[in-house]
């Protein structure tokens, strides 16, 4: 069956990153069942459509609930920033709001709420969507609801982990099943366009390493000076194809990372039971010998394992009782938090990055990440 690209149908497609078979990102097993290898037996694969440029997943032959995470506090910090920006720029017009949600939880609306808009199942003067489109496999009928979603005059806006953030940064493990699309602001424009919408204004934060937040229109609207600012920004990163030389890099500095720490007889967990962590920890071949578990926040995740390996998933509690020597960060966006959280571990915390494991030091430059 010929494939086609998820956002214009265009047959152009080159597969740009290939991780081979991997477990699915949004299915932990419970902790006592043993490992199965039919877990690790599903391609991931990573394209790029010549003809509107979009970054997508390849196929996804995973069939699984998505466990519902804790909304981080960074995540939580820059909405309500995203949501004074907007209302600045004089874009929160109008009394109605909806948002099309994402599977990994959170949400706007009582930040738009508190503002004095009201709900809609009908067209609203608000939409909202801050990682929800990416988990759509048809994006071209996806942006086409919520460009239906959107009332006359009304603005949509779409957060997105920005596909050039990705590449700067090496950030392979972006990839996964479930997540459709990678964006890039050309791309994004293009399928707005297609929708009968043009990009108004952007903004750029630092959450995830890259996130952009586009506002959008009806019909063809000139752009602001924040849009050309986010392009240009965007022009500078690495070609897409870049990915797959960084990724024997990561795993390899991870798997010796585990080993020369196992080898000193150190007790080491990881924080995070991400879906990025989980192709990334099974390549590494991470076992309970060198990883004795992973610690997360949803008591969806607790007393699972991470797929593919037979390493547990316990509570923050766990985490500090275990009295680790080390504890692996897979997530940087979550340092400030954990850290205030989980004072007790100060000084043993290591910054998972594609560079390999990094430590914080207590007196670096915030945001700074150091070798271990």
């Amino acid at each position: 069956m010929t494939r086609r690209c998820r956002g214009c149908g265009s047959t152009a497609l080159t597969t740009v990153l290939d991780l081979g078979s991997v477990p699915a990102a949004d299915h932990f097993p419970p902790h006592d069942t043993p490992v199965d290898a039919a877990e690790s037996g599903h391609p991931l694969r990573m394209d790029r459509c010549a003809g509107c440029g979009l970054a997508q997943l390849a196929d996804d032959d995973t069939v699984t609930a998505e466990p519902r995470g804790i909304e981080p506090l960074a995540l939580r910090e820059q909405a309500a920033e995203a949501v004074r920006l907007t209302d600045a720029a004089g874009l929160l017009r109008g009394t109605t709001v909806t948002e099309f949600g994402s599977p990994h939880g959170g949400t706007w609306l009582p930040l738009l709420t508190d503002r004095g808009f009201t709900t809609t199942d009908g067209p609203a003067d608000v939409v909202l969507d801050c990682f929800g489109i990416m988990h759509e496999p048809d994006q071209r009928a996806a942006f086409a609801a919520r460009a239906a979603a959107t009332a006359p005059g009304g603005v949509l806006l779409v957060q997105y982990h920005s596909l050039a953030a990705i590449l700067a940064q090496g950030q392979w493990n972006a990839l996964r099943h479930g997540h459709f699309a990678y964006y890039s602001l050309a791309t994004l424009d293009t399928l707005l366009r297609a929708a009968g919408m043009s990009v108004v204004a952007g903004w750029r934060f630092e959450l995830y390493g890259g996130t952009v937040l586009l506002a959008a229109r009806h019909g063809v609207d000139p752009a602001d000076h924040t849009v050309a600012a986010i392009r240009a920004a965007e022009a500078a990163a690495p070609a897409v194809d870049t990915l797959q030389r960084v990724v024997d890099q990561h795993v390899g500095a991870l798997r010796a990372w585990l080993e020369h720490r196992a080898a000193r007889g150190d007790r080491v967990y990881a924080y995070g039971a991400a879906s990025r962590a989980v192709a990334l920890l099974a390549m590494a071949g991470a076992h309970r010998g060198v990883l004795a578990g992973v610690a997360d926040a949803s008591p969806a995740k607790q007393g699972g394992r991470m797929p593919g390996t037979d390493v547990p998933i316990v509570s923050p509690a766990d985490l500090v009782a275990a009295d680790p020597d080390a504890v692996l960060l897979t997530l940087p966006d979550l340092y400030d938090e954990v850290t205030a959280l989980l004072p007790a571990l100060d000084g043993r915390w290591f910054v998972d990055d594609p560079a390999g494991p990094r430590a914080r030091a207590l007196d670096a430059v915030p945001g700074s990440l150091w070798r271990s």
